[in-house]
């Protein structure tokens, strides 16, 4: 008969139990470290820019506007990536008009710039009326930064914000139409963080602007017409009135410097 070794048989569950408690034991100071390496106790402080945004104001689509009698075909929008600064212009019509009848006058606009001037859509990315609306203007998405046609040499990063009417010195310029330049300037402005009080540099793409093509100027972000190209728009009254426009646009995003 075999004989057996019963010492061996006896010492078996002990050193299972102590190799079982040591694994534990390290997979426990591994996870360990784990945990702290995914979860310092002191993070670093975040270096990202606090944005300054404003709220979007309210902005009639151009249905508002543009019926399919007027509607003329259009090749697809165009885009730049952001938008760092805002021309303010106004359009050369009367002053006196009804607010109702913004549409009716925007839509001529509109018949004008794609009709004898021969452009693809009307060349304001807004235009706002005496009692404050704000209407879309070109097509592509309000809340994008589309491409316009309204300062020759500076269309790209930019937006065209046009007051209906004629605002000449002496002209009277109303307050709620100011106060909704200042707002859209503000959000527009704000996906980019620029400061509607500052000045940007921006690059001419036309011979035909205030700088030839390819020279870079540094304009006030949100500048008059005339700032860019040789012309009397936005008239001496709506230029007069442009520091109040940045200041409030600026207090809009929340900047309190």
């Amino acid at each position: 008969m075999k004989w057996t070794r019963p010492w061996r048989t006896a010492r078996l569950p002990g050193v299972l139990s102590a190799l079982t408690a040591l694994a534990a034991l390290l997979l426990l100071v591994r996870g360990s470290e784990r945990a702290v390496t995914a979860h310092p106790a002191h993070p670093a402080p975040s270096t990202a820019p606090v944005a300054h945004r404003a709220p979007r104001p309210a902005i009639l689509p151009r249905s508002a506007w543009l019926d399919r009698a007027t509607l003329r075909r259009m090749p697809p929008p165009r885009y730049d990536d952001r938008v760092v600064a805002v021309f303010v212009h106004h359009t050369d019509s009367p002053n006196d008009y009804d607010c109702a009848d913004a549409p009716r006058i925007i839509r001529s606009l509109y018949s004008g710039q794609t009709g004898a001037r021969h452009w693809d859509d009307i060349g304001y990315n807004f235009l706002v009326d005496r009692c404050g609306t704000i209407y879309e203007g070109r097509a592509g998405g309000a809340g994008r930064a589309v491409t316009g046609a309204h300062t020759q040499g500076f269309n790209h990063r930019s937006a065209g914000i046009a007051a209906l009417g004629t605002f000449t010195a002496g002209a009277s310029v109303p307050t709620a139409m100011t106060d909704a330049i200042a707002a859209l300037a503000a959000w527009k402005l704000g996906p980019s963080d620029t400061d509607p009080r500052a000045r940007v540099r921006l690059t001419s793409t036309s011979d035909l602007s205030r700088y030839r093509s390819g020279t870079a100027a540094t304009l006030p972000t949100v500048a008059g017409h005339n700032d860019a190209y040789r012309t009397t728009c936005p008239g001496a009254a709506l230029t007069a009135t442009l520091p109040t426009i940045r200041a409030k646009a600026a207090r809009l995003q929340g900047r309190t410097r």
